[in-house]
């Protein structure tokens, strides 16, 4: 039953926003700005103010068939430092419910560990091409031990991208190591990859995907996730939106830790200057 009930909200979540996605293509006269925020919104460190939540539903994890709900709330704010430098800094705080993941019966509700950036950035892109490096820091801001690291990591971060005609692709990438926390608590030593690759029309829609890669190298495993995505931009009211919505496709897990299905669906409420 507990499935059942999950399974029914996703797939009213995934109707939902297929239908405001649908609204946004169906638009005879698709405006230029909706073209020029889709080609901002595929480029992670473009100079664009951006509040996305992004909602990560896996069904049917480990032993005890569990599921796990992350609603990760990640603002990010260009800072221009001079006519030809900006940072952007990016933040990923994820909200987590679970149960069934450690025990039969049991569950987690609340804040997991934040992810912080700062990218320093050149302010133009050449030819298509753009890039940013800085640092990345692990914040224990978990509100249950069980949905966190108790450590705090720093590392570096680092994204490069091209985009033409249309098509956005390229990489991001950190490596975090913990520095200071709970001497209860495993080390921290992980890297995250995430190739991306999009393409968008004029009307601001699109088609894409990427892969995400967690690798950790303390406990010697590796997860990847294939996320294939379609894409609109509309709006709500007056506040301009992206729409996001596509499967979960667990590639490689851990042991015992893999979902059976998986769906990613996001709001994010878009700031133009």
């Amino acid at each position: 039953m507990k499935t059942f009930h999950i399974q029914n909200q996703t797939v009213l979540l995934l109707f939902a926003f297929l239908a405001a996605i649908g609204t946004a293509l169906a638009q005879d006269k698709p405006a230029e700005s909706a073209a020029d925020l889709a080609k901002k919104l595929s480029n992670p460190i473009a100079s664009l103010i951006s509040v996305p939540f992004q909602n990560n539903t896996d069904v049917g994890i480990g032993a005890y068939n569990g599921f796990r709900n992350t609603l990760n709330f990640q603002p990010v704010v260009p800072i221009s430092l001079s006519p030809n430098l900006n940072m952007i800094t990016r933040v990923v705080l994820p909200i987590i419910t679970q149960q069934d993941i450690t025990a039969p019966g049991v569950k987690q509700t609340g804040l997991g560990d934040a992810v912080v950036s700062a990218f320093f950035s050149p302010a133009e892109a050449k030819n298509g091409l753009t890039w940013g490096v800085g640092p990345a820091i692990l914040v224990p801001t978990a509100t249950d031990k069980l949905l966190g690291t108790e450590k705090l990591g720093v590392g570096p971060t680092a994204v490069i991208l091209k985009q033409t005609n249309g098509w956005t692709y390229g990489a991001l990438v950190n490596q975090i190591w913990s520095i200071a926390g709970s001497n209860d608590r495993a080390d921290v030593n992980q890297m995250f990859i995430q190739p991306f690759m999009s393409y968008n029309w004029k009307s601001g829609a699109g088609v894409g995907g990427n892969f995400e890669i967690t690798q950790n190298w303390e406990g010697n495993s590796t997860a990847v996730f294939f996320n294939p995505t379609v894409t609109g931009i509309t709006k709500l009211g007056k506040q301009m939106v992206q729409l996001v919505i596509g499967p979960r496709i667990p590639v490689s897990m851990p042991a015992g830790g893999r979902p059976d299905f998986g769906v990613r669906a996001m709001v994010n409420f878009v700031f133009p200057k």
